[in-house]
């Protein structure tokens, strides 16, 4: 299923993307979904860097509540390679939970808007094997699977959003 969320963010391309690349640990305060995001590993090769980012979700999620949940629910790791002569990169994410049956991967890019703003354009797949997860019969598995993809799209797309808005808020913070 297409994921996709365009954001006009009030700041050069090139100021965004760095930012977004280099900068998200510092954004958490302005993301209401996210609780933390812990860089595992960086690598740097000329224009390009790698990151291993693992984002811990539940930020809006009560405290009482969250300690019921699965913490596995609201972990994952992001995967993003960043080209700076692009102001662009690639991602995928693979959760703490379902691993075997959820993908979720795309692009992010970097487009100037005159020369003090610049369009985040996110667009991704995300899909869900529900034969893959255990307990579902298979004669149901389709139809829940859609449903839960379906659902779970438009959660992901708003997160998309809120994280380009939240980075809005960080660098207008920083003024």
């Amino acid at each position: 299923m297409r994921i996709e969320a365009d954001t006009i963010v009030p700041f050069p391309r090139d100021v965004v993307f760095r930012a977004y690349r280099d900068e998200l640990p510092n954004v958490v305060a302005f993301l209401p979904n996210v609780r933390s995001i812990e860089v595992k590993e960086r690598t740097e090769d000329g224009d390009i860097v790698k990151l291993h980012n693992v984002w811990h979700g539940g930020g809006d999620i009560p405290a009482a509540l969250r300690s019921i949940v699965d913490e596995k629910l609201l972990k994952w790791d992001d995967f993003a390679t960043w080209d700076a002569g692009e102001l662009a990169g690639s991602w995928s994410i693979r959760t703490h939970a379902f691993t075997e049956a959820v993908s979720c991967s795309g692009t992010t890019k970097m487009l100037g808007v005159g020369e003090s703003k610049c369009r985040v354009e996110l667009i991704g797949e995300f899909n869900i094997d529900a034969k893959k997860l255990s307990g579902i019969p298979s004669f149901m598995a389709g139809s829940i699977g859609k449903a839960v993809e379906s659902f779970l799209a438009k959660q992901i797309t708003a997160n998309l959003a809120s994280t380009t808005e939240g980075l809005s808020k960080y660098l207008a913070s920083k003024r």
